[in-house]
């Protein structure tokens, strides 16, 4: 089995493949003050949770663009899974994609990883939107090249911005969108502010991209709130939760064939 750990700024993305198919994944608050002690007890849960025998995991890939966690993560595999990970850094990511940015070393690598993965299954040009901590456009031309793309506040982090600083304002969970964009009370018309609000802005992004590129590209959201936007969004067209794993097994596949 391969076990694949995306670390983000904001969540813990893990995932375990058997025969290149996800057997059970997880999100959790990512890792930054954990021990590795820590870290295992809260992964042997989760595989213990899903009948997964952690002796079974072959092979560890993992990316990370929080630098605490690596040292974290490295002895974790290296203590309790008996196994040497394999890093999935910027330049690696780079090496399986062109990278036409100025400066292709500035591209992330889970950007890299959800472009890999999305054009691997498309086979054509893309717009990946990624709602994380920071809401991501990547645009993939139709040959397979990373043209570059758009960086926005993530859907969370507006949203506690406003908290902090409207002290009137409730603290609203956003699950599902109101009925209507008009709200009628306090709480619908933030709900409706942050998530049609959101999805514009998304639609607004993918339009212009595609005029600027001269063609259609498919809209690929992926992350933990592409669900809910994607409900409201005119313009996304596939939802695939589990693009970054995907891409880190597919990644993992070509750096190990090499």
């Amino acid at each position: 089995m391969l076990l694949v750990i995306d670390v983000g700024n904001t969540n813990t993305v893990i995932g375990v493949f058997e025969n290149n198919r996800v057997k059970e994944d997880w999100r959790i608050k990512s890792i930054r003050d954990m021990t590795p002690d820590e870290f295992n007890i809260t992964a042997k849960a989760l595989f213990r949770d899903a009948g997964i025998d952690p002796e079974k995991i072959e092979k560890v890939v993992i990316s990370s663009v929080v630098p605490p966690a690596l040292a974290i993560l490295d002895k974790f595999c290296r203590k309790y899974l008996n196994i040497e990970p394999l890093w999935v850094t910027p330049q690696a990511a780079r090496s399986l994609m062109p990278i036409l940015y100025h400066n292709p070393a500035e591209v992330g690598s889970d950007r890299i990883v959800n472009a890999v993965a999305a054009y691997d299954k498309y086979r054509t040009g893309l717009i990946i939107v990624d709602f994380g901590t920071a809401t991501t456009f990547d645009v993939i031309s139709e040959n397979g090249e990373y043209l570059g793309g758009a960086i926005t506040p993530g859907v969370a982090v507006s949203s506690e911005a406003l908290f902090r600083k409207a002290s009137k304002l409730p603290r609203v969970e956003i699950f599902q969108p109101p009925e209507k964009v008009i709200g009628k009370d306090t709480s619908d018309s933030i709900k409706s502010g942050i998530i049609y609000g959101y999805a514009a802005l998304v639609d607004g992004m993918v339009e212009r991209m595609r005029d600027e590129t001269g063609g259609h590209l498919r809209a690929v959201a992926t992350g933990g709130l592409s669900p809910l936007i994607s409900k409201v969004s005119r313009t996304i067209e596939n939802v695939e939760e589990r693009l970054t794993l995907e891409g880190l097994r597919i990644i993992s596949e070509r750096l190990s064939a090499r």
